[in-house]
């Protein structure tokens, strides 16, 4: 992942933060809109690629842009460097490799104990029942 040509791919839109915040809030812009189109990205390799879309599917939409929304400050820069900071931990996490599951064996200690309780309870309930005679 080369994060210089990421940046330079990056398309940011400041737009009035929504809530409360006085007579301040509907004169500046804080609230920041990143814009990413993964498919179109020189970011990241053809493999990369298929495993970003893939793996953030749901974020991603119909034309194909990730878009990721940051509005934490009242500082526009500060939150232009939030959403870039949110971009790259998401992007560094999904390109991680999952570890393969091993699979367990149940220990005969276990099963025997479940069994030991099982035939308790089944005990406890016969015990219950009235013998007809």
């Amino acid at each position: 992942m080369d994060l210089h040509t990421l940046r330079n791919e990056l398309i940011f839109k400041a737009i009035r933060s929504g809530g409360a915040g006085g007579q301040h809030v509907n004169k500046v812009a804080t609230k920041v809109v990143l814009y990413f189109n993964l498919e179109k990205s020189k970011a990241f390799n053809e493999e990369s690629k298929s495993m970003l879309l893939h793996k953030l599917h749901s974020k991603i939409s119909q034309e194909g842009c990730l878009i990721l929304t940051t509005d934490e400050t009242r500082s526009q820069f500060k939150n232009k460097e939030l959403v870039w900071e949110k971009l790259v931990a998401l992007l560094q996490n999904q390109l991680k490799m999952n570890k393969p599951r091993k699979e367990t064996k149940i220990p005969r200690s276990v099963i025997e104990k479940r069994l030991k309780t099982k035939k308790m309870s089944a005990q406890v309930k016969r015990n219950r029942r009235k013998d007809n005679y």
